[in-house]
Order: structure tokens, then sequence, then C-alpha cells
């Protein structure tokens, strides 16, 4: 169907420049030849997106940007609109995954845990989180929350000294500069010491990294892959399909999930943002399993090698009984919505609180419907929200929900200490998903992302104390002051809304 649609808006943009050209009509009547062909085009693919069966705001925002500015749509929806590109790729991905999980799953040693002392709520979502994503909860795992760039890359520089057969390194951004370089210098010192290092960036995240940083780490042994990568890339409809992902694993025993990506502004040392507030997790034991198998799986992606072999897969495992901790994968080439899924599960199972802090706040209607009804039920909601932008038409749509949250009681926190990049959602202070998912539909639907879910862990404790101290640093929105803002400002964001399923 896609296809015959096209085939006919190419006859009729060839017949069109043929018959009028012919008669040197263009030249004359360049308005009408224009008008026509726009709408042509406006009808062709607004009726393949309609095939297409896509969310429905979304599938109106793209109609309403190609009908009323055709000469901006157009490119908008030939580079980021296509579904074509992620049904070819991510499809053969998606099944690859599907067998990977599958035979690991056959070999996996999990430690048994008796699950009645976990309530029923909790119980449910982890059979839920189970089915969403192909992945085991573990039982036999630490974790430890890592806050800020200094404690998060301390850990990190002294965990990549000790290691002894691997490092497995995926980024969204990786940057070249102070930070950047003292990890290089250790990746290339290991790699010249036997040290199998594979490092894998975003190429369109790290689109900055030079060619000579990265051929001093390719002369040294370290295999480099840029995720994503096409010769001409923003002329590419892969280039909104983004590697989200912040993995670290190293020896297949410890690994490190979260928000922060490399570079010096994540160590507060760039002066547009100040302090930059975030929060990052360091994993040991039988969970390790899950997040190497995510690497390498993108790595198989990417380069055509398999490396699924038991010296990789096989981690240190104590008897830890710090309650369920699950890897979660999510991206395009999951049609099961992973991690939006398992967060309106996690809200609408509720009992007391639902506390979210998110850089980027653009949710779809279920999400946003979720948050309406958990906050009319009586139950504490709160969203802490960075109070100055680092992109401003996100910053822009997310103000744009937060009227109709405000009037049924969510409690809207501005982080005022510097920029907040954190992306948390704890439930009743038990219950509580950290990693590289903001709350909004490019994270929901384009990217690919990496959680973990904590229930009953000490980590989560820890996340509800340092949620509550952040909240020292924030002013409320209240909902009086906020109607008060200018016309001008309320247009601007309600135009940014209209885009936001494109964000």
């Amino acid at each position: 169907m896609r296809r015959s649609l096209l085939a006919v808006l190419i006859a009729a943009m060839v017949f069109i420049i043929y018959y009028f050209g012919l008669f040197n009509y263009i030249g004359k009547n360049e308005g009408t030849v224009i008008s026509i062909f726009s709408t042509l085009t406006v009808i062709s693919i607004s009726l393949i997106i309609f095939t297409e069966n896509r969310n429905p705001s979304t599938t109106m925002s793209w109609i309403l940007l190609l009908a009323l500015l055709p000469v901006v749509g157009l490119p908008l929806y030939f580079l980021f609109g296509q579904n074509v590109f992620k049904r070819r790729k991510y499809d053969k991905k998606a099944l690859r995954d599907q067998q990977a999980y599958d035979r690991i799953e056959k070999d996996a040693l999990r430690v048994k845990r008796d699950l009645t002392c976990f309530t029923d709520e909790q119980q449910q979502l982890m059979r839920l989180a189970r089915r969403l994503a192909r992945s085991p909860i573990y039982f036999a795992t630490e974790t430890h929350i890592l806050n800020n760039g200094d404690e998060t890359f301390s850990t990190l520089l002294e965990e990549l000294r000790k290691a002894q057969h691997h490092i497995h390194m995926e980024y969204y951004i990786f940057r070249s500069d102070d930070i950047g370089t003292s990890i290089q210098k250790i990746l290339i010192e290991k790699a010249k010491a036997g040290v199998k290092v594979r490092f894998m960036y975003d190429a369109v995240g790290s689109i900055q990294l030079s060619k000579s940083f990265l051929k001093e780490m390719r002369d040294a042994g370290v295999e480099v892959v840029a995720y994503g990568g096409a010769r001409i890339l923003f002329f590419s409809s892969r280039v909104n399909y983004r590697n989200h992902r912040k993995i670290v694993v190293i020896d297949g025993n410890i690994g490190l999930i979260g928000g922060l990506n490399v570079g010096d502004e994540y160590l507060s040392r760039n002066k547009a943002y100040g302090f930059w507030r975030d929060t990052h997790m360091i994993v040991k034991g039988e969970a390790v399993r899950t997040l190497q198998l995510i690497f390498l799986q993108d790595w198989l992606h990417m380069t055509g090698e398999s490396v699924l072999d038991s010296e990789y897969l096989s981690p240190n495992i104590e008897p830890i009984t710090d309650g369920g901790v699950q890897i979660i994968a999510s991206g395009p080439d999951n049609e099961r919505r992973v991690l939006k899924n398992l967060f309106f599960s996690m809200i609408t199972s509720a009992r007391k609180s639902v506390w979210i802090a998110t850089p980027y706040f653009i949710p779809d209607e279920d999400i946003l419907t979720a948050l309406r009804m958990a906050a009319l039920s009586g139950l504490d909601v709160r969203i802490l929200f960075p109070a100055k932008p680092d992109k401003w038409l996100p910053f822009l749509a997310s103000h744009s929900y937060f009227q109709s949250l405000l009037e049924v009681g969510v409690k809207v926190y501005e982080y005022e200490k510097g920029f907040l990049h954190s992306k948390l959602l704890i439930i009743d202070g038990e219950v509580a998903t950290i990693g590289t998912a903001n709350m909004d539909m490019r994270s929901f639907h384009l990217n690919f992302e990496v959680n973990a879910l904590l229930i009953q862990t000490h980590s989560v404790q820890q996340m509800v104390t340092d949620y509550e101290r952040d909240l020292h640093s924030t002013s409320l929105i209240v909902r009086e002051e906020f109607m008060k803002k200018r016309l001008f400002k309320r247009l601007m964001e309600s135009l940014a809304r209209l885009l936001s399923p494109l964000l």
C-alpha cells in the first residue's frame, strides 16, 4: 500500500513537471503549480501515515505540519517521519534479540527467592515487566546510587583501572574534553595490556568526536563503532532513531547505568548550566548479565559480530537478597513500548505516592491520564523539573502539560540549584526505575533506552532520600501564578506542544 501511494505521488510529480514544462507554463504560473504539487504531496503522505496506524496525536501533528508548512514539513517527514527504515532494519534486530534472550534464559542459573515478601501489586508488576522486557528479575544483585558527576566518574575511573578481561562501553554523548580524554587514556592503556575493549558511541549524540580522538583508540587496539552511522547522516531517516543508552560493563561482573553521558558539563564545569544534578547507578552480580546482553546485541547489530560466550555472560554471583533488580531495554525494535507501558503500570499500581524527576516532560495521553487519575485519587504526585532549560523547544512543550496536572493537585517543583538531568520514577517509596529514559515521547517511541527496575532494594531508599533533599533546592509552581503568564508565552508553549510528538 505504501509503495503504491509513493508511486502515485512520483507519477503525479513527473506528469506535472512534464505537462506544464512542455507548455512553458511553470514560469508563468508558479503559484498554481506549487499549490497543486503541495496538495498532492500532503494528501499522499497523509494517506501513508493513516495506513501505518500510528499514535493519533503523532498522526495529527504530522498532517498539520505538512498542511500548514509544507516547505518545512516535507523534508522533516523524509528525515524523521518515515517508518520504512525502522521496519526494514529493526525487525531483524528484534528477532535476533529475542533469540539471544531465549538462549541466555535457558542457560541462566538464577538465585531463587520466595516472593511472598513482595506485595500483590509488586508481584504483578514483576510479571508484567518480565513479559514486556523478556529479561528476568534477579535477586542476587547489589546496586548503589551514584549522585552527580564527581561520584559517578570517580567510581567509573576506579573500576576501569581494575579491568582484567574486557571493557564494554556504550554512550549517547561522549566528548573529547577533560573527562572524555581521561577515560580514553585508560581504555588505550587497558587495550595495550591485552584487555578486550569495545567502545560504541551514537553517531548523532557524539557527532563532535574528532577522527583523531577515535584513531588514537583504534591504533591502540580499541574496537570502535558508531551506532546509527550513515555516510550522509542528516539526510538519512535513521537519524531519528537514536541510541540514548549509557552502558558500561567491566569483566562481566560490574555494570554502570543511568543518566550521565561523558562530558565536562556532567561534572558541573560548564558555566551555561552551572551545577549539574544527575543520578547514575553501579550494578554488581546477576543483573549485569542482562546489561551485558543488551550491549552485545547492539554490538552485533552494528558489526555483525556475535560474542555471546560464557566468558562474557557468567557474572560472579553472591547470595545477596536486597530486593529485585531487572535491567530493561526499550527501543523502536520492540513494538511493546516497554518503558512507556512499564511507567504506566507503575503509576496505576501506586497506593501512596508517585514521584518523578525528569529533564523533559512530554507525556502521551496514557501517561498524562494516569498521573491525573492518581492525583484525583488522593495520591502524593510530584514532578521534579529543571527551572532553566538546556533545550528551549522541549522546555516550552513540557510547560504546556503542567496546567492540567496542577488543576488536579499534582505538585510540580522547579529545581533551581542548577540543571536537573536525573531520570527517576519512584512509587510508594518501595519501587523505582532509574536509567536513560526521559518522561517523554521520544524515549517512549523512538530512542533506544535502558533502565533498571528496582523493587524493595536499598537503592530505592537512597533515591527517596536524595529526592527529598533535592526538593530543598526547588520552588513549587503555584497554579494561580502559573496561569498569569503572558499570552505570547502561552502561545509559544501551545505551538511547542503541537510539535511535541516529533521532538
